[in-house]
């Protein structure tokens, strides 16, 4: 007869409480915050890098056809650049969002036509394939190709947004520049 007292007191003073708990409003708001605050901030993350990863290709690119520039009328082979003023020509340009020291590699060569140059990244079991770059700047009228290659660190990975393309984890970011040089006399 007690147990049962006591059991139907429990029941009613649960009854009571789990009642206020279901009509109760004061923390409604922080709830639905926090339901939803994760995501709001993953996808907001997610549209952060996407637009600095498209901001930095365009820089690189940007960067790559004024750099270029020189070598198509000459300046630079009349200047006696070497791939390290050349790289440095295109790091003055990218500013603080590169590492220009350790991740910009620079491919320029010629080629015999347009026919045969071909612009896939040297991509080698999901790792740039450094092996076969070159500097060759050519003289009047040749055809010249320049390719530079930044491995970008993505951190959306995390929140099921994928943009690496290499082995590492890393998005390689491309920029080539294809010309045939001015007729210039060296």
């Amino acid at each position: 007869m007690i147990v049962s007292a006591l059991v139907k007191t429990g029941s009613a003073w649960l009854g009571r409480i789990g009642g206020r708990f279901i009509r109760g409003q004061r923390a409604a708001t922080a709830v639905e915050f926090g339901l939803l605050a994760l995501p709001f901030i993953a996808l907001l993350f997610a549209i952060l890098e996407t637009g600095l990863l498209y901001f930095a290709d365009q820089v690189l690119e940007t960067a790559v056809d004024s750099s270029a520039r020189l070598i198509r009328t000459g300046q630079a082979q009349q200047q006696g650049m070497t791939q390290a003023t050349f790289k440095q020509s295109i790091c003055d340009q990218v500013g603080a969002m590169f590492d220009c020291t350790n991740g910009l590699y620079l491919n320029v060569q010629t080629y015999p036509d347009f026919a045969s140059i071909s612009l896939t990244p040297p991509v080698t079991s999901g790792q740039l394939d450094k092996g076969n770059f070159q500097f060759g700047m050519g003289h009047g009228g040749d055809i010249v190709v320049v390719s530079a290659y930044y491995e970008w660190p993505t951190f959306s990975k995390l929140l099921g947004l994928n943009y690496s393309n290499l082995s590492d984890g890393n998005h390689l970011l491309a920029a080539t520049a294809a010309f045939k040089n001015e007729p210039f006399p060296w």
